[in-house]
């Protein structure tokens, strides 16, 4: 992943106010590597980029708006791509495109990218996400940045790509301007490059990108980026992203309502949360549901299930000392229904 989040780690962990370790459960850490120990605490991280090394995903052909394609009105090679009708949609755009038509220059780019219809070709998807870049569609800027920064199927440069991201984010393309601000932290990883950032953390943060509302909630739990401490702020942003199903912001806002930080205790909602960040595969949240059962915070005690989610998340690489004990004090009975259990959970 080119836009790597190790700045930020570096920054937060200089600047982060470490909290008193007074909960019967720790704070909720990110999901380790296969066989690395977890016993002890995990520094908090802001999330990694919102795209990956592959362009962004391509949104369902209902969901797709055709400002996205520069803003012009819904034609026929649109009505074919949100039909579903990608060959038809891809012959129709192809003619407009090759006289220079930016909008249609972007359809092509995005057929071509995710192979809808057509064979898939990120070279050839390039070159039309180029053409339409320098007409200023902010979506193509923002696939061509990325293909800069990744430099398979076109010769790396960063500056260009910097450029360009930077144009698409002013241009407010959510993505853009997350991926934007996460390129001013690796710059300049000090507190002044999170400064910097922040305003296009924040843009994105207002449209809704859960990767962005995530790392608001991290510069405000921790008063960084010239941003004050808002505790409050923050857990409002986490719920946001929780709500989103982002499951590292389900589970610190978990640890939150537990406490009760940035608002009221909430011991129900917690395990609420915690169980679906569980079920949807985070290994750290399995294991911190295993010690909800454990202990019964939020719901009744079930040694079983404590057992359970505990194998879960073992199996998966996760080991904690604490829970390893607690496996071992369970009655050979209590052991068979945790393994049966645990061989149908997700």
């Amino acid at each position: 992943m080119f836009l790597a989040r190790l700045s930020l780690q570096a920054l937060l962990a200089a600047v982060m106010i470490q909290a008193a370790a007074a909960e019967t459960i720790p704070l909720p850490q990110p999901k380790p590597e296969t066989g690395v120990h977890t016993d002890k605490p995990i520094e908090k991280q802001l999330p990694q980029p919102a795209t990956t090394s592959e362009p962004a995903p391509l949104p369902s052909a209902d969901s797709v708006n055709p400002d996205r394609f520069g803003a012009k009105p819904a034609d026929a090679a649109y009505g074919a791509f949100q039909r579903g009708l990608y060959k038809t949609a891809y012959n129709l755009a192809l003619v407009r495109a090759q006289n220079g038509d930016p909008a249609a220059q972007t359809l092509v780019a995005e057929i071509l990218s995710r192979g809808l219809g057509v064979p898939l070709n990120a070279a050839e998807a390039a070159k039309w996400y180029a053409l339409a870049a320098e007409q200023g569609v902010p979506e193509s800027q923002f696939q061509y940045a990325l293909m800069l920064l990744d430099g398979r199927y076109v010769k790396k440069d960063a500056k260009e790509a910097y450029a360009l991201m930077q144009a698409a984010a002013e241009a407010g393309n959510q993505l853009a301007q997350f991926n934007f601000a996460q390129m001013l932290v690796q710059q300049d990883p000090g507190n002044a490059g999170l400064a910097k950032a922040v305003s296009y953390y924040e843009r994105a943060a207002a449209t809704g990108l859960a990767d962005a509302q995530y790392a608001m909630s991290q510069i405000y739990a921790n008063g960084v980026g010239g941003k004050p401490r808002d505790d409050a702020q923050a857990r409002r942003l986490l719920a946001q992203a929780a709500r989103q199903n982002y499951d590292t912001a389900q589970i610190d806002l978990a640890a939150w309502m537990i406490e009760g930080r940035g608002g009221a205790r909430d011991l129900k909602s917690a395990f609420g949360w915690t169980k679906q960040a569980a079920e949807g595969g985070n290994v750290a949240a399995q294991n911190r549901l295993a010690k909800l059962y454990m202990q019964g915070i939020g719901t009744d005690p079930d040694l079983v299930l404590a057992g359970a989610w505990y194998i879960v998340a073992r199996r998966a690489g996760l080991i904690d000392q604490q829970m390893d004990d607690f496996l071992q004090g369970l009655s050979d009975d209590q052991t068979k229904q945790a393994l049966q259990k645990a061989n149908r959970l997700p």
